[in-house]
């Protein structure tokens, strides 16, 4: 089985709106809906589940009844922050799924997932037992000396951008979260699921990313996310 994991347990206090962001409509659509439907919609999904925003979980199903997501199977209660959320959501599926199957996990606030990215991450987990959407990065990174100077640079060849979706055999999933929380390794505020697995030692795979896969956290995003949708028509 590949299940998604959707994370949709964030406030979204730096978008200035008095509803959670993920909730946020954009063409009368919230926002996670589209993102449920790039999920939905792909052969290679079997099941979903939401970690959800406590409070939000009704609105959240009758969202998903009303815009037909059927994948949708299961719902949890998100955490205080990401990492929380993420293993509320793995913790979650442990009688529902075996080792050898595949999650991935991915940003409620992501609703520009293409086909093919969801497609590259699942091929890749299925050969090597993890994969993480990647980009190259194209602008120059400095090293502060001060607040005013440097005199360092980092090669970007030897530089990529992560995102979700990424994809894990849940096995490995399952006992990486569990030792993060038991040994407190990689789980601070602004870990990710990535970054926890090369904090325990493993080695990530790369598959194809995309640079409209953005991430809405402000203003500015949403208005991308407009102009995206009009480009492919939606």
């Amino acid at each position: 089985m590949n299940a998604a994991l959707i994370i949709a347990g964030g406030s979204g206090k730096r978008m200035g709106h008095d509803i959670p962001k993920q909730f946020i409509k954009i063409e009368g659509k919230p926002i996670i809906i589209y993102t449920l439907e790039a999920f939905e919609q792909h052969p290679g999904i079997d099941a979903i589940e939401v970690v959800c925003l406590d409070g939000w979980q009704e609105i959240l199903l009758a969202y998903a009844e009303k815009f037909g997501i059927s994948k949708l199977k299961w719902v949890v209660t998100g955490g205080g922050f990401a990492q929380e959320s993420i293993k509320n959501g793995v913790f979650g599926l442990r009688d529902k799924l075996s080792d050898d199957d595949i999650v991935i996990v991915h940003d409620g606030i992501r609703p520009m997932v293409d086909d093919d990215v969801l497609t590259d991450v699942i091929v890749k987990c299925g050969k090597y037992g993890n994969a993480v959407t990647s980009l190259p990065y194209n602008e120059q990174i400095f090293v502060k000396q001060d607040e005013e100077t440097t005199r360092q640079y980092i090669p970007r060849d030897t530089l990529r951008r992560v995102q979700t979706p990424q994809a894990y055999r849940y096995g490995l999933l399952y006992d990486s979260y569990k030792r993060a929380f038991e040994e407190k390794i990689g789980i601070s505020e602004s870990s990710y699921t990535n970054t926890m697995m090369v904090d325990l030692g493993e080695t990530l795979y790369f598959a194809a990313g995309s640079d409209k896969n953005i991430k809405l956290t402000t203003q500015d995003d949403l208005e991308l996310f407009r102009a995206l949708m009009r480009i492919k028509g939606m």
